[in-house]
């Protein structure tokens, strides 16, 4: 908890917000200045893990989507969570996969299923939908039963047993 403290300390002029809940540090960070957090984190702070990157839909106005970063200092075993609004007009951010090349598939599924684009991304297509599929399905207001006639729906009826 110590080691969260300084941290969080240290980086107070670098982030909107910086608090520490149940044993975890979470930083929120502006658009512009995420890359180069990331980059301190990683280089200065050691944090070389890179566990995830995920993706919120707030349906709001203004800054309606959240790119969250998971990362870990195997070292001193300590988790930090970055997080990054960006709005719905220009959903981009800069790729981390200079820092992290693990991060190609988080940002791409980032990209398949919430339209979030990373720039500089190295390989930036669809990892589950075909690439002319017009609609991101983890937004709002996708279709709970999806897009009419889309996609093909497998059988309905199941596969008869072996005999």
């Amino acid at each position: 908890m110590q080691t969260l403290q300084l941290l969080r300390e240290s980086l107070a002029e670098e982030v909107l917000e910086a608090r520490i809940d149940r044993g975890e540090l979470t930083l929120q960070v502006e658009r512009v200045k995420h890359k180069a957090l990331l980059r301190l984190l990683k280089e200065k702070y050691k944090f070389d893990y890179l566990v995830d990157i995920g993706a919120i839909d707030h349906f709001e106005e203004g800054l309606r989507f959240e790119v969250v970063y998971n990362l870990v200092n195997l070292q001193d075993r300590v988790r930090v969570r970055v997080k990054v609004r960006i709005p719905e007009a220009d959903p981009t951010l800069e790729t981390v996969t200079d820092l992290w090349p693990g991060a190609a598939w988080h940002e791409r599924e980032a990209y398949d299923m919430m339209g979030i684009r990373f720039l500089g991304h190295p390989d930036l297509r669809r990892i589950y939908l075909p690439e002319d599929f017009p609609y991101f399905p983890l937004r709002k207001e996708f279709p709970l039963l999806g897009i009419p006639n889309s996609l093909p729906l497998p059988p309905k009826e199941p596969p008869k047993p072996y005999l």
